[in-house]
């Protein structure tokens, strides 16, 4: 790679790292240290084909969809080794949260989304969270946009029997 090329990649992670970050966390369900791991392996498989993906349309889309498909390919290679647990590591207080959003109620959520199956999970993620439209995210999960749609509405479904009437406490000013 030239050192030009490299420079563009460097500047293209720098500025895609925060939000595949915050996606990874919600894919993971909260778990920061898999979210670590799979930004980063989703940055390396970028940075090896760096020449093709610095000539996509989108480079950003991209990027979030290889994260994706990296954090599914994990939940298959390590489904036999999850482990449960209890309660959230702690999260540090930053101050004031700029969206306004209660921790209990993002606790809630994370909580909620891990619950769901993986496919599932990252069907809303990229719907909810990416804001991205039923054909984009089944291109970027690889399959039909008949499964996309099957899948969003088992998924929010299964978030609304999970979260029950605790939303509406959470969600009170």
């Amino acid at each position: 790679m030239s050192q030009r090329a490299g420079e563009e990649y460097a500047e293209f992670a720098a500025a895609r790292a925060g939000h595949l970050y915050r996606s990874a966390c919600l894919l993971t369900a909260g778990d920061t240290y898999l979210a670590e791991d799979l930004v980063q392996e989703a940055l390396g498989r970028i940075y090896v084909h760096w020449g093709r993906v610095s000539r996509a349309e989108n480079p950003a889309g991209y990027a979030q969809t290889v994260l994706t498909r990296t954090f599914l390919a994990h939940r298959r290679r390590f489904s036999s080794r999850e482990r449960a647990r209890e309660s959230f590591p702690e999260l540090a207080d930053t101050g004031a949260d700029p969206g306004g959003a209660d921790p209990s109620l993002r606790l809630t959520l994370l909580d909620a989304l891990a619950r769901l199956p993986a496919k599932d999970r990252a069907v809303v993620v990229l719907r909810y969270w990416e804001d991205r439209s039923v054909h984009e995210t089944a291109d970027a999960l690889n399959m039909s946009s008949a499964a996309v749609r099957t899948r969003c509405v088992r998924a929010l479904g299964r978030l609304r029997e999970l979260l029950g009437e605790d939303l509406a406490e959470y969600a009170r000013p």
